[in-house]
């Protein structure tokens, strides 16, 4: 497929390769585009780390809006804001502050979040998605 006429090279190469990006723009409509959406919400989290500037910030964000759509109508998890289901996932976990070290730091690190005073960085929204088994987009 050719995209004639259009001169913006990264335009013309967009338009080429769209028919592979719906799949990635739209919501979730079974549980295996959901799957596949948060597989590669992963990568792009794995590949950008924590900087908020990298090409692929904004995908991040349009796929973690996506993917929560989707959790929110189809999967029981807490709705709210990440805090508030950190505190869930810790409460039916029966797991304390201590018990979070690994995933974010310190004790005070942990109260800081739990507290507003400090949000979650990309690392730890990782270690946390994986320690609860749960997307990523949960805590974004």
């Amino acid at each position: 497929m050719r995209a004639a006429g259009i001169k913006d090279k990264a335009l013309k190469k967009a338009v080429e390769v769209w028919t592979e990006a719906p799949p990635l723009l739209s919501l979730p409509r079974n549980k295996r585009e959901y799957e596949t959406m948060v597989k590669v919400l992963d990568i792009l989290v794995d590949i950008a780390g924590e900087d908020e500037a990298h090409p692929y910030a904004r995908a991040i964000d349009t796929l973690g809006v996506l993917i929560h759509a989707y959790e929110e109508e189809h999967l029981d998890l807490p709705t709210g804001d990440p805090v508030e289901t950190l505190r869930f996932l810790m409460e039916e976990h029966g797991l304390k502050q201590k018990d979070l070290g690994e995933e974010i730091g310190s004790q005070g690190h942990v109260s800081q979040i739990l507290n507003r005073k400090r949000s979650l960085t990309l690392q730890q929204i990782r270690a946390l998605a994986e320690r609860f088994n749960v997307s990523q987009a949960v805590f974004i």
